[in-house]
């Protein structure tokens, strides 16, 4: 699956590979054409390379969510509580906080 934005977002890619928003952004993308494995790609390799990109903690708990999997979305909205609470993110944490509270057996 493609789109024109896709393109260009790769075209944006080969000039800054690591571009932490860039890559998102693609992945963000994906999960807007219904590729959800694609989108999980991308966001993971974000939680790698990029792991105070704290936005992406939230999208891909919520991934892991639609594809039934608790168990990761409860350890990716831990993780990015985290990493959120250590940059400074009040906001973040608290939708973290939110997200993960939702599937809690707590």
């Amino acid at each position: 699956m493609s789109s024109n934005r896709l393109q260009q977002l790769y075209q944006f890619l080969k000039d800054r590979p690591e571009d932490e928003f860039l890559l998102f952004a693609v992945a963000k993308e994906y999960e807007k054409l219904g590729n959800e494995e694609k989108a999980k790609e991308y966001y993971l390799k974000l939680t790698t390379d990029h792991a105070n990109y704290v936005g992406t903690y939230y999208h891909l708990g919520k991934l892991y969510e639609r594809d039934e999997d608790f168990d990761s979305a409860t350890e990716i909205y831990e993780k990015g509580m985290e990493v959120a609470k250590s940059v400074g993110d009040k906001h973040a944490f608290g939708e973290l906080r939110g997200a993960h509270e939702m599937i809690s057996d707590d």
